[in-house]
């Protein structure tokens, strides 16, 4: 298992978890780019976006209800955040696993990249 993330879905590596179930797990990035940023994760090894099946679909929406309760447990759901699902090498994903970044915490650029 070389993957970190499925290490840390494992609890192989450990991490500061603020929610999990059968599905996923969200816990705190380790470099932090605003006050409030989490990941969201399946459990389940999908390497990115672009490799959901069919099947899968229910899990971005639950990955995104997720996201939707820790927004108010962080305090960020009525000022604003950002959720951000990178794809790829140049889409900026820097673990090939599946990942739904929460942000959030300060006002946030108008521009991405």
């Amino acid at each position: 298992m070389d993957c970190i993330f499925c290490q840390i879905a494992a609890g192989i590596v450990p991490a500061d978890i603020l929610y999990q179930d059968e599905q996923v797990i969200a816990f705190r990035d380790i470099n932090p780019q605003a006050p409030a940023h989490l990941l969201i994760i399946p459990k389940r090894h999908i390497p990115s976006l672009a490799h959901l099946s069919e099947g899968d679909l229910s899990l971005i929406g639950h990955m995104a209800s997720v996201a939707n309760r820790l927004t108010r447990s962080e305090g960020v759901s009525e000022k604003g955040y950002r959720l951000v699902i990178n794809c790829g090498e140049w889409g900026g994903q820097l673990v090939p696993h599946l990942h739904m970044h929460l942000i959030g915490g300060r006002k946030l650029a108008d521009k991405l990249g």
